[in-house]
Order: structure tokens, then C-alpha cells, then sequence
């Protein structure tokens, strides 16, 4: 006679902190995947394993959603500034904030597709990626401010954050697109264009390259 099965264990039920998770997850992917446009509520739904009507008790709409995703990309954007080493040369410092954003990059692939590439989602959306985008310039500048001993010129600050952020972004969409290329060499383009800008620093002591003209 063939062994008895073992009783199947009851499955665990999730808390509404953890379903919510889990919904969150289904819908990064769509919404990276698929935009806010091409992506219905019924699909995030169905990759999360519950009903509609269920996703209905943790977000109002399709909107609701997508704003939780970009709230919790603004908040995430502080701790790579926050977690850069305060002390030590300045090549070892850029570099582990870079691996550390990179790798955050990798995990979080919908927030630059979102963030980047969407245009949907109506003018409340619209407004909010404009503050996460603001944020993350607030962040740049801080980190070229900590960075440089504020020893940049001010006014420089924030075009200077805007030219980074904005071409880190579009590295980024490529490599998620295209990721053959090593995360280390990543680091190093990047970290080659954050020397030359801070270079600057170190060239006269204000901020300006030998025979520039006033900051």
C-alpha cells in the first residue's frame, strides 16, 4: 500500500501590509511594462493573484497606484546621499553611493520607465512626476555641495544637478534595455563625469578651471 500524502498546511494568510506589497510588486511590472495607458486594473490584479474587488480595498484606482510607486521612488531618493561615506578619498566615496544607485537601478527598473518614458496618467500625474523629478534634483545638488566641500559655485548647483540627473537617466534606460555592459563599468563612466565636474574645484580652489572667467 502506497504511503498516505502528507496533510497539505493551510496557506498563510497575508496581512494587509503584505498584500499590499504584493500588489505594489504586480504593478511595477506592469506599469513598467506596459505604462499607465496599457495597463488596467484587472492585469495587476490577475499577476497578483487576487480579485479585482480585493485590489479595490487597498487603492481607490489605477491612479492611487501609480502614485504609491512614485511616492515610494521620492522617498527612496535621499538614503544614496544619506549612505555616502562621510569621510575617505573622494573616488571610493562617489563610487559606493554609484554601486549602491545602480543596484537600487536594477531592482527598480519601472521607476525610471515611469519616471521617463511614461506620459500617461493625466495632469495629476503629470505634477507628481514633476516633484519627484524636483526631488531628485535636491538630491544631486547635496551630493555636488558634500561632494565638492561647497566649494562650487552656487548658481552652478542646480544646472549642473539637472545635466547629471538627466544624463544618469538615460544611461540607465539603456542599460535596462540593453544590459550587457558590467554594472562596474557603469560606475566607472559615471564616476568620470562626476571627477571632471568636481575637478573643477581642485583646478583653482573656487570652483572655476585655470583662466575662467568669474564665478
Amino acid at each position: 500500500m502506497a504511503d498516505e500524502a502528507p496533510p497539505r498546511q493551510p496557506r498563510r494568510r497575508l496581512t494587509r501590509e503584505g498584500r499590499r506589497e504584493v500588489i505594489l510588486r504586480a504593478a511595477a511590472d506592469l506599469f513598467g511594462e506596459h505604462g499607465f495607458a496599457g495597463t488596467r486594473l484587472e492585469d495587476i490584479a490577475a499577476r497578483a493573484g487576487i480579485t479585482k474587488q480585493l485590489l479595490y480595498r487597498h487603492f481607490s484606482d489605477k491612479t492611487a497606484l501609480y502614485l504609491a510607486l512614485l511616492e515610494r521612488h521620492r522617498a527612496d531618493l535621499p538614503t544614496f546621499t544619506a549612505a555616502m561615506p562621510q569621510a575617505g578619498p573622494l573616488d571610493e566615496r562617489l563610487r559606493a553611493v554609484l554601486v549602491m544607485w545602480l543596484d537600487y537601478v536594477a531592482t527598480h527598473t519601472h521607476a525610471w520607465k515611469m519616471l521617463f518614458r511614461d506620459s500617461g496618467g493625466g495632469p495629476e500625474v503629470q505634477a507628481f512626476r514633476a516633484e519627484v523629478h524636483a526631488r531628485a534634483r535636491e538630491v544631486l545638488v547635496d551630493a555636488l555641495r558634500t561632494l565638492s566641500g561647497d566649494r562650487l559655485p552656487r548658481r552652478e548647483l542646480e544646472p549642473l544637478a539637472e545635466m547629471l540627473g538627466m544624463g544618469q537617466a538615460g544611461l540607465v534606460l539603456w542599460w535596462i534595455d540593453d544590459p550587457r555592459i558590467p554594472r562596474d563599468v557603469l560606475v566607472d563612466a559615471i564616476a568620470r563625469v562626476w571627477r571632471g565636474v568636481l575637478s573643477t574645484v581642485e583646478a583653482d580652489g573656487h570652483g572655476r578651471l585655470s583662466g575662467a572667467g568669474a564665478a
